[in-house]
């Protein structure tokens, strides 16, 4: 994610030097003045730059899944985009306040003469001014409520609904101020590629069409609730569900007040149109859900989506598969889907950690569907037993394997810890897959 959006800054840095140092260079103007210009222009093409990109990640394009790793790195792409877009325009309002300052400084004496205007640009100039800072002032705000976390989902969501009206606007403001000269140059160009399928986003998301082409509706048959705070649902899809791959996810929508959520499918694929999840009480949400929800209520789901996808592991490789707690459900569904052909499962080691397995709800199904593939090896980790999963453990099992893919679900902090510290305790080498879903 850092290389692409280093990548992505770079390519709109070096447009904005062609044009300063190559093709217009400027010819008057004091130091503190030419700083404060560019500086201006520089921080308003990053910022309208990356909202381009927000807007285009957050109607969920799947056909951008493969290239970026996966809807779970598109929508952090599209979050940290967005943190940086808008922590550029309030840079771009900053610089823009500071002539006040330089003018108590030096004077208006080097000011260099302001980019020349379209007439009907300068038509607008006042209207496009004051709209994008009083949008940089709301783009503020929004940003403080998305990294407070205790702030209410529901009601950030209807918030963040605002967005495609200032992106539009920032657009407006852009094509208004920006010099004249940048419209007939490679970066004008870059900027109306940038500005086409963003705009085309944002209408998809003012209509309500966002992921769309991929909704289904179905019906809920079954509700399970588990003492540990887990809900299983499943649910009957119409016939235009698209069947999904173990390890997939989709969105899920029981209130339209609420709004979709996304929950790992639990099930195997299977052709009668019938998907499992296993929902955690982890908020508010989740937490109410079992009393909220019937037999018989009408859901929709999005999906399915993902690239953490178990139904084409390579036979002839080693799979180390880690699962935290609630994480076991791609692999729940993958242990299912392989009762069709046991005899072609790869060499595996299933790691579940949990606290104490005889109060898990899943523990029994899991030894039920492991007794029947030889190929995979089962690990239960029992936290309250001090049996907790390390790097040095999971070397211990690979032992003298030369290498593995390693599949992993569950806490951020295991991952991390696995991940450093595996090359410490096991000389072989290892791929690592992890789904890290954040909705804000």
């Amino acid at each position: 994610m850092k290389t692409r959006l280093i990548s992505f800054v770079s390519i709109i840095t070096l447009a904005w030097g062609y044009d300063v140092f190559y093709l217009h260079p400027p010819v008057q103007g004091d130091l503190p003045w030419l700083i404060q210009r560019q500086g201006l222009y520089l921080s308003g093409l990053w910022a309208i730059a990356l909202m381009s990109l927000v807007m285009v990640l957050s109607i969920r394009p799947a056909w951008l899944e493969k290239p970026l790793g996966g809807m779970d790195k598109m929508y952090r792409l599209h979050k940290w985009a967005g943190i940086l877009g808008i922590s550029a325009a309030g840079l771009h309002w900053l610089l823009d306040m500071s002539s006040d300052l330089i003018k108590s400084w030096i004077g208006k004496t080097g000011r260099p003469p302001k980019g020349d205007l379209t007439e009907f640009a300068a038509m607008f100039r006042s209207f496009a001014k004051d709209s994008g800072e009083l949008i940089v002032y709301a783009l503020l705000i929004m940003l403080v409520l998305t990294l407070w976390k205790k702030f209410p989902y529901k009601f950030w969501r209807y918030i963040h609904k605002v967005m495609p009206v200032f992106y539009l606007l920032l657009v407006f403001h852009t094509i208004v101020l920006a010099p004249a000269n940048y419209w007939m140059q490679p970066l004008g160009i870059l900027l109306v590629i940038l500005f086409i399928p963003a705009c085309i986003a944002s209408v998809i998301s003012l209509a309500g069409m966002v992921g769309k082409p991929r909704q289904s509706t179905g019906t809920i048959t079954s509700i399970q609730a588990h003492n540990t705070g887990i809900t299983e649902v499943t649910c009957k899809m119409d016939t235009s569900w698209k069947e999904h791959h173990a390890g997939q996810f989709a969105f899920l929508t029981f209130d339209h007040h609420e709004g979709a959520h996304p929950f790992t499918i639990s099930s195997a694929p299977g052709s009668d149109k019938h998907i499992s999840f296993q929902i955690k009480a982890l908020g508010d949400y989740t937490r109410q859900l079992s009393g909220k929800i019937t037999v018989g209520q009408k859901i929709k789901a999005e999906g399915p989506y993902g690239c953490f996808d178990l139904s084409q592991l390579d036979t002839g490789s080693h799979q180390t598969m880690i699962a935290g707690g609630i994480g076991i459900t791609p692999f729940l569904s993958w242990l299912e889907d392989c009762q069709k052909s046991p005899g072609n499962i790869p060499s595996t080691d299933l790691h579940y950690c949990v606290r104490n397995a005889d109060n898990d709800p899943f523990i029994k199904r899991i030894l039920q569907l492991c007794e029947t593939l030889p190929s995979v090896r089962l690990h239960v980790h029992q936290s309250e037993k001090g049996e907790r999963l390390s790097a040095q453990k999971l070397a211990q099992t690979l032992g003298k394997k030369s290498s593995t893919s390693i599949w992993y679900c569950g806490p951020t902090s295991l991952a991390n810890s696995i991940k450093t510290k595996l090359k410490k305790w096991w000389h072989g080498k290892f791929t690592f897959h992890q789904e890290a879903f954040e909705m804000r």
